[in-house]
């Protein structure tokens, strides 16, 4: 009732800023057409052999996503999870958790992977120094899975929203299982890490105070699907070998829109949200593709002055339901971003991933005779030199709003982190070479980087 309750007040407050906010209409004429493009991205098109309504005649259009970095893949991981699941279903079809959960009994969905470490480590879910690598190894790579379940059963939001457990677990699976593990960067590893810096976020003050239940469930959905099915290689080279994605969002957020639609995809095939009128579920929908489209890296800097000017006119009010999504969108931002401002330990494994993943896809431009992207050529390129230049130009300026907005310890932290692993790239740049990179070579490289066309920015 009181979940009821809370869905018709959303409606009453909130129905003026749906209608606003919606970047792509839902027409229910197309509703059909859209939910197969959904699916075919991921399963019919590899199942039943679906075909885009456009192909060119480039060789990659012919490359499955899933096969780029092969000798990451495990083969035996899908058939293993899969058993998994249906052990956790029987487990759940056979105890009282389906016939009603006492407020009193924490929700664990536990199995064979999830030892004690692992619980241990959750209790500290929310220390900024938070190994995700570690977390990942004590869930045998399932650290997406049991982290997004904890965090929601956390929250409370399983119970409040009266969220079915098997089809939330499998919403879960299907969602780790969507990210490319034979990425180096943009997989469930780094989706969990966004997780769990959203987490972090939402816990600061200035949110914990006026975040209702309903933007914590937006903000941690959308944290864990941002970067769904992700195929490894950036916008620029879709658009430049004419795939299908690029033609069906027109050239547009191409990855994010695919990342927003693969997520609700996923939401309509377990039915997650089937016990809530309609409306609201298409309220949860388009709400979760506004957090998701705002970390286009190609829009940073209409985001960041929107940020600018509303700390600097000191007019944001979190009373306010479009301003609240507003910082949710930022907090989102950040967390997508947050690697350099990590430890050490953490923040170079995160960049030598990133690193590698630009170098593959120049790998793969280089074999099919296409222009190498920015930052994609290992043989003119460092990791130091692309971090120090994203640093710089990226991330130091984003973190620096959001200290203005929300100047706490966990923000002073993460730009010390910051400041310390920008000297820590820069002395092993000196020690790789006798002639210390220029300041001024670094600004000319990145800056150019950044003036160029939309599309020519790394989806990161």
């Amino acid at each position: 009732c009181g979940a009821r309750n809370f869905w018709c007040m959303l409606k009453q407050n909130k129905l003026s800023t749906y209608l606003k906010r919606g970047a792509i209409s839902y027409d229910s004429s197309d509703q059909t057409a859209l939910y197969i493009r959904m699916l075919g991205d991921v399963r019919v098109r590899s199942q039943v052999g679906f075909e885009p309504e456009r192909r060119s005649s480039h060789p990659y259009l012919f490359i499955d996503f899933r096969t780029l970095h092969s000798k990451y893949e495990s083969h035996s991981v899908p058939e293993r999870r899969l058993h998994r699941l249906l052990s956790c279903q029987r487990y759940l079809h056979s105890s009282r958790l389906l016939r009603g959960v006492p407020q009193q009994i924490p929700l664990h969905i536990l199995d064979e992977d999830y030892t004690g470490q692992a619980r241990c480590m959750l209790e500290k879910v929310g220390n900024w120094n938070f190994d995700i690598f570690l977390f990942d190894r004590l869930t045998n790579g399932n650290s997406l899975i049991t982290l997004t379940f904890h965090l929601l059963n956390h929250y409370g939001l399983v119970e409040l929203f009266q969220l079915d457990l098997v089809k939330l677990w499998r919403f879960l699976v299907m969602v780790q299982e969507d990210y490319h593990s034979g990425n180096p960067y943009h997989n469930a590893v780094h989706a969990a890490d966004v997780t769990q810096a959203m987490h972090c976020y939402l816990q600061e003050p200035m949110l914990a105070k006026s975040l209702t239940s309903y933007d914590i469930l937006l903000g941690l959905l959308a944290a864990a699907t941002h970067d769904l099915d992700h195929p490894g290689v950036n916008q620029p080279f879709l658009i430049k070998t004419d795939h299908y994605l690029a033609t069906l969002y027109r050239n547009t957020s191409v990855l994010e829109n695919h990342h927003w639609k693969s997520a609700v995809g996923l939401l309509r095939e377990t039915g997650l949200f089937s016990h809530l009128p309609p409306e609201d579920s298409l309220n949860v929908e388009r709400d979760l593709g506004s957090l998701i489209l705002a970390t286009d890296i190609s829009r940073q800097n209409e985001y960041l002055t929107r940020f600018r000017t509303h700390l600097d006119q000191n007019n944001l009010c979190l009373i306010n339901a479009s301003h609240r999504h507003f910082i949710l969108q930022m907090a989102l931002k950040c967390a997508d971003i947050c690697n350099p401002c990590r430890p050490w330990e953490l923040s170079k494994q995160w960049s030598e991933k990133v690193t590698e993943e630009f170098f593959q896809q120049g790998d793969i431009e280089k074999k099919h005779k296409l222009e190498v992207s920015p930052l994609c050529d290992r043989e003119t390129n460092t990791v130091g030199d692309i971090q120090i230049g994203f640093m710089a130009y990226v991330a130091e300026p984003l973190f620096a709003e959001w200290t203005r907005f929300s100047d706490t310890r966990l923000s002073q932290t993460m730009l010390g982190h910051m400041g310390l692993n920008k000297a820590s790239w820069s002395s092993l740049q000196q020690e790789q070479t006798s002639i210390p990179a220029a300041p001024s070579h670094l600004m000319i490289t990145f800056c150019l980087f950044l003036l160029l066309l939309p599309p020519l920015l790394i989806n990161h």
